[in-house]
Order: structure tokens, then C-alpha cells, then sequence
């Protein structure tokens, strides 16, 4: 990967959906050349997927928030089943957009995105705080994103 590989996927992320024409434009790299190299990018897996960045308020998506999962390890182990699997079975829910394995104190952490505080709430105390295998939660809501 180069310069120009670099700035192919700088513009990209910026906005997906730019044809080769646009980038040829704003990169001064030929068409063709931008379409082989993005070809290649895809075939090397550096370019996975494309998609979209929406207005989640507009998607009556008003509130976000991170929460910190401590994981019950002994528990885990008695139903057979990883931190991995955990994460995995969390990040199934409709409401939650990342999770992550992380060090320290907290094991797991994940980013949701509800309609408001009771949602949250309701998410929280009867869903998330149900699952076999997470010890204990700490909600942090977001109050701005940049």
C-alpha cells in the first residue's frame, strides 16, 4: 500500500459512495488506475465492505450510551461458554451497535443506541442484566458525539 492507495481510502471513508471518476478527479490519478487499485484493496481484504452514516435522531434513535460489562467467569464456565461467546450473544440485540473485549476492570464494553431513558432502562435491568454470565454493568450516557 502506498500514497495514493492511502488517499483512495481516506476519500472513501469520507464517502463511499464516490465513483472512480470523482476520485480520479480529486486524487489526479487516472480512472482506470483508481479502479484497479481499488479492486486490489478489496482483494487483499483491506476494503471489506461499504456503508452508509445515517441521522439516528432522525431514526427516533435520540439517546446513546456506552455500558461497562464485568463478566462472571465461574458462571461462564459452568454453561460452557467464552467472554467471546458473551460478547457475541450481546451484540445480537437490536440495540447495541459495537461491543468489544477490552482490559482492566471491565471486560466487555458496548456502545447502545435507544429511543430514550426508559428504553435504556428497560435494556438495561431486564434484558442485559439477565443474561447468564455478566456480573454487573455501568452505564455511561453519551452527551454529545464528535
Amino acid at each position: 500500500m502506498d500514497k495514493k492507495d492511502e488517499k483512495i481510502l481516506e476519500l472513501l471513508r469520507e464517502n463511499s459512495k464516490l465513483t472512480t471518476q470523482q476520485i480520479s478527479k480529486k486524487t489526479l490519478i487516472p480512472i482506470t488506475t483508481v479502479h484497479n487499485r481499488i479492486k486490489k484493496l478489496e482483494k487483499e481484504g483491506v476494503i471489506t465492505k461499504y456503508t452508509i452514516q445515517h441521522d439516528h435522531k432522525k431514526l427516533g434513535k435520540n439517546l446513546a450510551a456506552y455500558i461497562q460489562i464485568v463478566v462472571d467467569y465461574k458462571l461462564l464456565k459452568e454453561i460452557k461458554m467464552s467472554q467471546h461467546d458473551l460478547a457475541k450473544k450481546i451484540k445480537q440485540n437490536e440495540f447495541v451497535e459495537e461491543a468489544a473485549l477490552v482490559t482492566g476492570g471491565t471486560d466487555i464494553i458496548i456502545k447502545v443506541r435507544v429511543k430514550d431513558v426508559d428504553e435504556l432502562d428497560n435494556f438495561v435491568t431486564k434484558v442485559l442484566r439477565n443474561i447468564d454470565g455478566i456480573e454487573k454493568t455501568q452505564t455511561m450516557v453519551i452527551l454529545h458525539e464528535i
